[in-house]
């Protein structure tokens, strides 16, 4: 079997002759615990796949068992493991508990590929990357259950993932500050411990992600935190989106979210975020920034945060767009303060390239992609392949110590976690082993691995349903045109109200319609399914609804903006699908997330019903 039909590829695998057979009582033996969850997930795919097999595990290091694991010092690194399967069996030598959890996951898609019978093999792997990361957005609408984190970690395990990071703006309980998390159903610090405990079951490390300088703006809207603002008022938000750094107040509060925030996660690194710091220097800090500059002003604060991180033995991570947008201070950052340089572009993204000036400062680097699943129902596909695969080359090149895939939510996080899937798998892939990564097949491999063998109309639906953004005819802007026609007026009362249903044309809209057909989307749940994968493929049935019923919304907007005249049945048939489609995406989102910010969602969306039937009475 060769390399590319795995979905995350080993670096080594050498063709040996003969085969191994599952015989119908396999033993899986180890003498280490750390080895029994993996195994039991083995022996439960094995039932999956033959109910007649009956897997025993056993804690042993002696006979002749279907499959062995053993600790082998002689393999340098803890994530590296051998594998050797004969038609007697498998046997996986590995030095550390994660190298052996890695190589019983590879055993587990050759039991999806190969089926009863496995080639006899030798497969000597190792990742490209030491930190293999998902940034998975929790503050911008969804805050998901500790359920729905629990079974993406194991998802990610199992594509090799070894960090997750949960963005946190302001959902979480702080003691001290009970007003932050009010209204956005915050993590407590129990469920931020007990998703710890279990990502280390699966050799994830949770790492901390708290904004600390920019994106501040649902803390500055509070009364209480409102002059703590570089430029109250900005981009609609009371406070403005940045801290004043020149506040002693700012610290302070910053202080007292790390003391109840840090301690609570037990990696080393910490991402304070410092990014998109849009006010600083315009408001405030303008005297300040005109006499030593922007970029100081912000290493200033920086430092202070640096200090705060160092006291929590932390090391501190940020994302490195302000420092990059200032590189006159690139000399003065601390050299233990992780550069996460974010970018998410396949061929425009300028930071990319920057990823050598990190380098060259000597400051230690994650080069961070995206799935390009935010602002849109389906993804921006293509761009998100390209995005990640041209990131990742240049991180390896400039020999970052990991690749963090981030996964966002802005405009109220429409976007479901099962479109993200092949977004976290695309990057998983390459984190490990990305020179072997077949483009061109991935889509199809992951349907296959991921969804059942009977995939080929998902595959098909997902890569249109990747591309409607382009379909649609949309010219210019970030994201998808149809992420906001969905819920943008028809009739605007300002032009300033209509920026995105203009950009698109009628031709792709209905082009989008008649590639979104009811024949794509009836994509039928591949037999044996897990529930976590089952409400994926509804997540993306309903992705494609969703996209459909904005082109419809789109097509009749350009009709009544244009003078035409839409028949009431018309619109009143609008309304219907738009309450249905309501009802869906109240039902989707429940199932996997708190309630949060779920009615923000659900005010737009009656909102655009309403006016379909309010239109339809004139």
């Amino acid at each position: 079997m060769p390399t590319s039909e795995l979905l995350i590829p080993v670096r080594r695998f050498r063709r040996r002759q003969g085969v191994f057979a599952w015989p119908q009582r396999p033993t899986l033996a180890s003498p280490r615990a750390a080895d029994l969850l993996p195994l039991r997930q083995l022996a439960a795919d094995l039932k999956r796949f033959d109910r007649t097999i009956r897997p025993r595990i056993i804690r042993d290091a002696a006979g002749p068992p279907a499959v062995r694991i053993r600790r082998d010092h002689t393999i340098a690194s803890r994530e590296a493991y051998r594998l050797t399967i004969t038609p007697g069996g498998a046997e996986i030598r590995a030095s550390g508990d994660p190298g052996a959890y890695y190589a019983v996951q590879t055993l587990r898609e050759l039991v999806r590929t190969g089926g009863p019978k496995l080639p006899a093999c030798e497969i000597d792997d190792s990742p490209d990357y030491a930190r293999r990361g998902v940034y998975h957005d929790c503050s911008r609408g969804k805050v998901p259950t500790v359920r729905t984190v629990k079974e993406l970690v194991e998802r990610l395990a199992r594509w090799k993932v070894n960090e997750l990071q949960l963005y946190v703006e302001n959902v979480f309980t702080f003691k001290r500050h009970p007003a932050i998390g009010r209204g956005y159903s915050p993590f407590t610090p129990e469920e931020m411990l007990e998703i710890q405990d279990f990502c280390k079951l699966h050799h994830v490390r949770l790492v901390g992600s708290l904004a600390s300088f920019g994106h501040m703006e649902r803390i500055l809207q509070l009364p209480q935190y409102t002059h703590l603002g570089e430029l109250p008022g900005h981009l609609g938000w009371k406070g403005g989106t940045t801290l004043y750094p020149g506040d002693p107040g700012s610290i302070k509060l910053i202080a007292d979210l790390y003391d109840e925030f840090l301690p609570l996660h037990e990696a080393e690194d910490f991402n304070s975020c410092c990014d998109e710091t849009w006010e600083l220097g315009k408001g405030r800090s303008r005297r300040r920034a005109e006499k030593v500059g922007v970029g100081r002003v912000f290493l200033d604060f920086l430092l202070k945060l640096h200090k705060l991180c160092l006291k929590h033995g932390k090391r501190m991570n940020v994302w490195a767009d302000i420092v990059l947008l200032h590189p006159e201070i690139l000399k003065d950052v601390p050299k233990d303060i992780v550069m996460l340089n974010w970018a998410y572009g396949a061929e425009d993204a300028n930071r990319i390239p920057r990823t050598r000036e990190i380098a060259d400062a000597g400051l230690p680097l994650v080069v961070c992609p995206g799935t390009s699943a935010w602002i849109s129902h389906g993804s921006r596909l293509d761009n998100a392949i390209g995005n990640v695969s041209r990131f990742a080359a240049v991180g390896r090149k400039h020999h970052a110590e990991g690749l963090l895939n981030t996964d966002w939510g802005d405009g109220g996080h429409r976007n479901f976690l099962g479109i993200s899937l092949h977004g976290f798998a695309h990057g998983a892939a390459h984190a490990w082993n990305g020179r072997a990564v077949n483009e061109d097949r991935f889509t199809e491999l992951f349907c296959r691995r991921v969804f059942g063998r009977n995939s080929a109309p998902l595959a098909k639906a997902i890569r249109r349903m990747g591309r409607t953004h382009l379909t649609c005819g949309q010219r210019g802007g970030y994201g998808s045109a149809l992420y906001r026609a969905l819920v943008e007026p028809l009739v605007p009362r300002r032009r300033a109200d209509h920026p995105w249903i203009d950009r698109t044309d009628p031709a792709g809209l209905r082009k989008v319609l008649s590639q979104l057909s009811d024949e794509v989307i009836r994509f039928d749940a591949p037999k044996g399914a897990d529930g976590f994968e089952m409400l994926a493929i509804r997540e993306m049935a309903a992705g494609m609804q969703m996209d459909r019923l904005a082109s419809r919304r789109a097509l009749v907007a350009h009709r009544l903006r244009a003078g035409k005249p839409v028949a009431g049945a018309e619109l009143r048939k609008l309304a219907d699908q738009t309450h249905r489609v309501t009802r869906d995406f109240r039902t989707l989102w429940m199932a996997r997330n708190k309630p949060s910010r779920l009615r923000d969602n659900l005010v737009l969306l009656r909102r655009a019903e309403n006016e379909s039937r309010r239109l339809a009475k004139r």
